[in-house]
């Protein structure tokens, strides 16, 4: 009786101890998805836009402030003269990542919501514009792109980096 008393035991002490190496293991799956999803380190550099209209010349440049904050900034040249200028930074705060932008027309700059953050992707909202109010970033093909949307009008983005 003792002796399977002691296999009883034993078993249950291995039993429990391999549960609590497949949750450790678990657990540390869910961290390393976790700590690849919150990367927004693709952004980082200078890029040029791929698509732009004859005549005109877009950058982007981004650069990781911190683990919870990037900056970065865009403009748009023609002839020259840059036609167009915004500041942009995505910052997390309560565990919540938005994306902000600001043109040189707004004093303060606009948040969007980040509702959708995967690998090498984020998509932003503000319900609150007409235009945009809904705003897309990815990496693909070793180019980064963009789309900024309403229900009626979207705008693509393609960039490629530069040195």
């Amino acid at each position: 009786m003792k002796i399977i008393y002691i296999l009883l035991v034993s078993t249950l002490a291995i039993s429990c101890k391999q549960d609590t190496k497949n949750n450790q293991s678990e657990n540390s799956a869910i961290e390393t998805k976790t700590e690849i999803v919150d990367n927004f380190d693709w952004l980082n550099g200078d890029w040029k836009r791929l698509n732009d209209k004859d005549g005109k010349e877009t950058f982007e440049s981004w650069t990781k402030i911190s683990p919870t904050e990037f900056s970065g900034i865009g403009f748009t040249i023609q002839k020259g003269d840059t036609i167009s200028l915004e500041k942009m930074q995505l910052r997390k705060a309560n565990d919540k990542w938005s994306f902000f932008v600001q043109t040189h027309e707004e004093r303060t700059p606009i948040e969007f919501k980040i509702t959708e953050i995967r690998n090498n992707e984020f998509i932003c909202i503000n319900d609150s514009l007409d235009f945009p109010n809904q705003i897309k970033y990815w990496f693909e093909d070793e180019k980064l792109k963009a789309n900024v949307s309403n229900e009626e009008m979207d705008i693509y983005f393609e960039f490629k980096k530069i040195k």
